[in-house]
């Protein structure tokens, strides 16, 4: 599991290497709820995805729009349960990397 480094603001891109990936990822507050958008060596792999505490981001393959993204995003809450907003992340609310051998190891389908 790796710690995707997050700041507390309203909309960010952050772009990185996970398992030989290259990420992009576009965090945004609405109305609504936070949401993030997943690029994968610049093509969208998923899309306006409601954060949700400890609830994968992708999912699962059939999601994934290339099947090529290897691992899962999940946000956790480090002071209870509460799904994430902006104004907590990087301290109370962080995101997490799962890679694929990870979720095997969880039960969960790569």
């Amino acid at each position: 599991m790796q710690t995707v480094p997050l700041l507390a603001v309203p909309s960010q891109k952050i772009k990185t290497t996970l398992a030989d990936q290259i990420v992009e990822l576009d965090i945004y507050q609405r109305r609504y709820g936070l949401f993030v958008d997943v690029y994968v060596n610049s093509v969208l792999e998923i899309g306006a995805v409601i954060c949700q505490n400890l609830n994968r981001i992708i999912r699962s393959a059939y999601l994934n729009r290339n099947a090529g993204f290897s691992g899962d995003f999940v946000f956790n809450d480090t002071q209870g349960t509460a799904d994430p907003v902006y104004t907590g992340l990087g301290t109370r609310y962080e995101l997490l990397y799962l890679s694929a051998d990870e979720l095997a190891t969880l039960g969960f389908d790569a």
